[in-house]
């Protein structure tokens, strides 16, 4: 597998970058990683660096984007928050790897059983988490098709609450950085909202949410 290079960045689109990564988890579901030479890729991405995707995920431990989309050193800038959620420093740095370096497309990346969500729905409060938390709670408050039992215990809600979260964060981005809607309005990126299976390997990707 080629190391990314500019003008092999340049010629990706944002159609080619979500079929870079969907292929890429399904080389990982399928247990058929493709072979790197990591060393040889740190030695070529030493001098600068040509990722293709910028991802928003999870800080959970089982939701390595380099390893659940197949990707080697200079591929993607993994961005790692729990709860996957948005803040000024987070659109700083995507507006950074898009209008800077380059990359094609972000990705919002949710995951199933997700600590942070559950938090949220059972109003959790500790120290810094709180401030953290209460930015998930817009998604709780919109999802009312769970009428009773509307917290952590509830499996089907939490996984619901965090399929409306990765929307709302993606239109959160478009909201609040003027920047990432321009080149995403012009086709110069794009962005999908999607789901981690920690269960199975595989990613859902929102195909109703790519811009």
């Amino acid at each position: 597998m080629k190391t990314l290079t500019q003008e092999l960045q340049s010629a990706i689109t944002p159609v080619m970058a979500l079929k870079l990564l969907q292929d890429g988890n399904k080389r990982f579901e399928n247990n058929l990683k493709v072979n790197r030479n990591l060393l040889q890729q740190a030695n070529e991405t030493s001098g600068s660096q040509h990722p293709f995707a910028v991802i928003l995920s999870c800080i959970d431990s089982r939701t390595s984007v380099e390893l659940i989309f197949d990707q080697g050193l200079g591929d993607v800038f993994s961005v790692r928050i729990a709860g996957n959620v948005i803040n000024e420093d987070i659109l700083g740095s995507m507006e950074y790897a898009c209008k800077v370096v380059g990359a094609k497309i972000i990705v919002v990346l949710g995951h199933t059983q997700c600590g942070a969500i559950r938090g949220a729905c059972d109003h959790v409060e500790m120290g810094n988490l709180t401030a953290l938390l209460n930015k998930i709670q817009p998604a709780i408050y919109e999802e009312n098709s769970e009428t009773e039992n509307r917290n952590a215990s509830n499996y089907i809600f939490v996984e619901k609450v965090a399929s409306i979260h990765i929307k709302r964060t993606l239109h959160a981005i478009l909201d609040r950085s003027p920047i990432l809607k321009e080149m995403i309005e012009a086709g110069t990126i794009g962005i999908i909202g999607a789901k981690y299976d920690v269960a199975t390997g595989v990613v859902d990707f929102y195909d109703d949410t790519m811009m």
